[in-house]
């Protein structure tokens, strides 16, 4: 069974995957998460090097996340699923910025 935690569960400082599209990116995102778009994954599943401890893996709603914290487990990473994903984020009241670093927002 895949692993999920929701939002305010989330580690200070876990390693946090945003798989949502580069426009989704670019509206908003969490200001530390790195961010390779599922349609790229396995081409740039490398990028992820080798992280200490598990991927928290976040999208819009959840959905697409589960499927490449699926995708990592099966491949060797422990992968948590981040439940709600960034509307949840959001609506939690944490940060969501640009890439320039102003204030963003979850589409």
């Amino acid at each position: 069974m895949l692993a999920t935690t929701d939002v305010i569960s989330l580690p200070e400082g876990g390693f946090l995957l945003d798989v949502r599209e580069d426009d989704e990116w670019a509206a908003g995102h969490a200001p530390a998460a790195k961010h390779i778009p599922m349609s790229e994954f396995v081409a740039r599943k490398d990028e992820l090097g080798d992280p200490e401890g598990p991927v928290y893996v976040i999208c819009r709603a959840g959905s697409r996340s589960a499927q490449v914290a699926q995708y990592l487990n099966e491949n060797g990473v422990e992968a948590v699923n981040v439940a709600g994903g960034m509307q949840a984020w959001e609506a939690a009241g944490k940060p969501v910025v640009t890439n320039s670093g102003d204030t963003g927002t979850v589409i």
